[in-house]
């Protein structure tokens, strides 16, 4: 089934349970108001969310409205966690050495991970925020799942039942401030800022065989400004599936319903599919001709990012941001 959240309805918004062509919602007020909700108590809410989904599906249902991706924010407008991995070495690799970065000895055992600012997310068509342009602003296309209560220090091979949902993230990055903070050894903040999610979210049994379990089997397709930046398949040199990320996340703690867990960047080691961010790109060119010549993301351009089933028929819906300056908070008259 798929999942999304109105913008209206409070910080957390309001559930609405979305038709397989993202044609049609209907709000399910009498089974979970807010996804977080929902997913408070899975076990029972997600057989009642998928009966109301068959019958949207079939047209049986009431209280039915067109589905507008600008009316919706991220299906988890705030999550208690959001841990974001970067399970594609290829992707790792490439953008360290930009950086001039050595890679760490356990890459290919130990997966990299760190905790994000989850208390905003960007709802799918939210603009991408930046006061300035040489802060070097830049896409990364990712998959992540949702998880509902996972016990602390669970192994991978228990994990897999544990993601109750899959979406698509745009995890911006600001990656002229990233070396900076890197180097004072304690991690990004400021050059993380709020990423933006696909207008819903699915089960996994929505993907069908593209689902192993533990990776997505399709490309992720990313734009700027129309034109194609990349589209490399979510499910190939993907080190760590989620289930081993999962089990990463809970060494040492539990993680509670509502926690995302994410890819990180999707990432291909052959360079004929294209990448999913700038930074790769802007490697690839260095390697190839010496220099790096695509520019990072300037106000007013267009980054779109959406999967495709194997019909070519659109599983989540798109994230279609436009970057804007941020001239800072309003001042109240």
């Amino acid at each position: 089934m798929k999942l999304a959240t109105l913008r209206r309805g409070g910080r957390d918004g309001t559930l609405v349970v979305v038709s397989r062509d993202l044609r049609r919602a209907v709000r399910v007020p009498e089974i979970a108001t807010t996804l977080q909700q929902a997913l408070d108590a899975w076990a029972d809410a997600r057989p009642r969310l998928q009966d109301a989904y068959a019958e949207l599906n079939d047209g049986k249902i009431r209280g039915a409205f067109p589905f507008d991706p600008a009316e919706v924010a991220s299906p988890l407008p705030r999550a208690f966690q959001w841990a974001d991995a970067s399970a594609y070495l290829s992707h790792v690799e490439r953008v360290r050495r930009a950086r001039g970065a050595e890679m760490p000895a356990n890459l290919a055992s130990d997966p990299l991970m760190y905790q994000g600012g989850s208390d905003a997310f960007l709802g799918p068509t939210d603009p991408i925020l930046a006061a300035s342009e040489d802060w070097g602003i830049d896409l990364e296309a990712e998959v992540a799942v949702v998880t509902d209560d996972v016990p602390m220090g669970i192994a991978a091979r228990e994990a897999a039942p544990h993601v109750a949902l899959v979406a698509l993230v745009n995890d911006v990055s600001l990656r002229n401030l990233i070396p900076g903070e890197l180097a004072k050894g304690f991690g990004f903040f400021h050059g993380k800022p709020a990423s933006a999610f696909s207008p819903t979210a699915v089960t996994p049994d929505e993907l069908g065989g593209a689902w192993d379990g533990g990776r997505v089997h399709l490309p992720l397709r990313s734009f700027v400004n129309g034109a194609p930046l990349g589209s490399p398949n979510a499910g190939v040199d993907m080190a760590f599936g989620f289930p081993e990320l999962i089990a990463h996340a809970a060494k040492t703690r539990v993680l509670a319903a509502g926690t995302i867990v994410g890819s990180g960047t999707v990432s291909n080691r052959d360079p004929s599919v294209g990448v999913s961010c700038l930074a790769e790109r802007r490697t690839l060119e260095a390697i190839e001709t010496g220099s790096a010549k695509t520019p990072f993301l300037k106000f007013g351009d267009r980054v779109r990012i959406e999967m495709l089933d194997a019909a070519g028929r659109s599983v989540f819906g798109a994230i279609e941001q436009t970057v804007a300056r941020y001239d800072g908070p309003r001042q109240e008259e």
